[in-house]
């Protein structure tokens, strides 16, 4: 890989012969590159008479497409857009004809609409393209020159962390690991690190108290080695966030990420469900919108949207997004996560079973499908509350094992109406400084202790 006009490029003519390939050359999810090739003309070739995702491409015509994509696109005016883009709609013969001031209002509206529609597209592609721009600006003018084979094992990391699958977040650790092996030098590969660290505690059963000093160890290497690194201020304002209850420190880093790169995604997601868990919605739907904006694609994005409209109040469109999400793609974990939060909290326990097994399936997550079992058991047996002491009796088993946070134990309490009981237990993960004690304030399973004095210390405690 060598340098050239400013921007990294392979060999030239070298041939990528996979759709995963082309994905990991981009840094991109293959849908990404798919809709690419649908709507901006990305030279992809299809092998003759092979299968039907058989494609490959050449990195020096993908290079010539990037460099060409920077150019103005030029302005469409209503003269220019083909007559079949608009709908042509034959009256009923019983229907008298429509007037033609009425119809030309018509035709004028619907034109309107197309050219606010590719408005909206010319704009998102521009904000992703300056993502780029920016991200390539920041390679050119490191002063560490990039292993190329170091830099082709990131990218594979960075496709396989996008899947946000167990599987994905296990590969994408060892592909960063392997590119930090070739070059120890390599800040981007650290931050990748810290970035699967960050989400393996969320997607799949690492728990937390592993996952996240091993994040900031990682977070804060990236920095040692380059301190203008956007990656590694966001990844350390993630871990601090959550890790180590350090809002001020998160909070900071994800301003000096975003002053870096204003169009680094990850920094707007991240920083939004922090603003989330301190109940300031506003500035958390703004953060939210900025990323969905940057990465129309991204289900992660959307998912915790629906989230911050949930606790902001909006329920109706939190489940409507969220069913979105989840029709589109059912194997992604987050819709049916917060979708169980959410039957759980408004007491709608089948539904909740239903997506709580989806959530322990999808993470192969054993301890979590052995209390989904149980609770099964206990709702077929004696309905809402059979189904509640019987998580909780699996629970506390299992919290004496070491394999289930006491906040779990506290949150089954409280809709159990122990009270006592769930304060204990929610001192207790505040002395192991567990993360989920940081949704405390905005946690619905917890609102029949609000006015409980030592509920309210304790959400002081930490630090809202």
């Amino acid at each position: 890989m060598t340098m050239q006009d400013g921007r990294l490029s392979r060999p030239a003519r070298e041939r990528l012969d996979s759709w995963q390939e082309i994905a990991a050359y981009f840094g991109r999810d293959e849908r990404t590159v798919k809709r690419w090739e649908k709507e901006r003309a990305l030279p992809v070739h299809r092998i003759p008479g092979g299968a039907r995702s058989g494609v490959f491409a050449y990195t020096e015509e993908l290079a010539r497409w990037v460099n060409g994509s920077k150019t103005a696109a030029p302005e469409i005016s209503s003269a220019e857009l083909p007559v079949r883009a608009l709908p042509v709609i034959a009256p009923a013969r019983d229907t008298p004809p429509v007037p033609r001031s009425r119809l030309a209002w018509l035709w004028a509206l619907a034109g309107a609409a197309l050219l606010f529609l590719l408005g909206i597209a010319f704009l998102r592609t521009r904000s992703a393209q300056a993502e780029r721009n920016a991200e390539e600006a920041r390679l050119a003018s490191s002063a560490h020159p990039v292993d190329p084979q170091a830099k082709d094992l990131y990218l594979k990391g960075r496709y396989y962390w996008n899947k946000r699958t167990a599987d994905g977040l296990t590969k994408a650790v060892d592909y960063f690991t392997q590119a930090i092996v070739r070059d120890p030098g390599y800040a981007q590969a650290y931050a990748g690190l810290n970035d699967a660290y960050n989400l393996l505690r969320e997607y799949t059963a690492m728990p937390s108290e592993e996952a996240f000093p091993r994040a900031i160890a990682a977070a804060r290497k990236a920095l040692e080695l380059d301190d203008n690194l956007p990656e590694a201020h966001a990844a350390l304002a993630f871990a601090s966030f959550w890790g180590s209850w350090d809002v001020r420190t998160g909070d900071r880093e994800f301003r000096r990420a975003l002053a870096l790169n204003p169009h680094y995604v990850a920094a707007h997601h991240w920083y939004a469900t922090s603003l989330l868990t301190r109940g300031r919605y506003p500035e958390a739907l703004r953060e939210i919108e900025r990323a969905r904006e940057l990465d129309p694609t991204s289900d992660a994005i959307l998912s915790d949207k629906a989230l911050i409209l949930y606790s902001a109040g909006d329920e109706g469109a939190a489940k409507r997004l969220l069913k979105q999400i989840e029709t589109s793609d059912p194997g992604f974990i987050s819709p049916h996560r917060y979708f169980s939060y959410i039957y759980l909290a408004d007491k709608d326990y089948p539904d909740y079973l239903a997506e709580a097994r989806s959530v322990a399936s999808l993470s192969h997550d054993e301890t979590a499908l052995a209390i989904t079992d149980e609770a099964q058991k206990g709702f077929a047996a004696a309905g809402a509350q059979g189904m509640l002491k019987a998580t909780l009796a699996a629970e506390k088993k299992l919290f004496r094992e070491g394999s289930v946070p006491a906040y779990s134990v506290a949150s089954t309490c409280a809709l159990l109406g122990e009270k006592q009981a769930a304060l204990d237990y929610l001192r207790i993960a505040y002395q192991k400084h567990e993360s989920a004690l940081l949704g405390l304030r905005t946690d619905r399973t917890m609102r029949d202790l609000h006015n409980e004095r030592a509920y309210q210390e304790l959400v002081k405690s930490v630090g809202w």
